[in-house]
């Protein structure tokens, strides 16, 4: 039943991914890949929040983990898309696009972490 339960979080995170994916990007009009960006940062937030809520604080039942840790936020982010934008920016010669692309992606990444685990600390 897990197995089924991942698949469906999967599912619905996929499903979040293009929709949100695709409304940054019409917002932001391209150049950067701001949709992935977006998406990665908070996703990194999102994990770092139901984690604080599943492992620190046993708020969210344990059955809960695997379903939406896994299936829906490892679906909703997107790493490899992640890595082949920025590939694609360095191909194109915007490097430093690229450069900023995943510096910033490491940065914001880590702070999105660390305050979603702080906010599900404090929930």
């Amino acid at each position: 039943m897990t197995l089924i339960l991942v698949g469906a979080g999967g599912f619905f995170g996929a499903i979040a991914r293009y929709l949100v994916d695709g409304w940054v990007s019409r917002l932001t009009g391209g150049g950067l890949p701001w949709g992935t960006f977006v998406v990665n940062v908070s996703g990194s937030f999102l994990l770092g929040f139901l984690f604080a809520l599943t492992i620190d604080r046993g708020v969210l039942p344990s059955e809960v983990r695997a379903p939406v840790l896994i299936g829906f936020i490892g679906a909703y982010t997107t790493f490899s898309t992640w890595m082949l934008e920025s590939w694609r920016l360095v191909e194109t010669g915007d490097v430093p696009a690229a450069v900023g692309n995943l510096v910033g992606s490491v940065g914001l990444g880590l702070v999105a972490v660390v305050l979603g685990l702080a906010a599900g600390r404090l929930v």
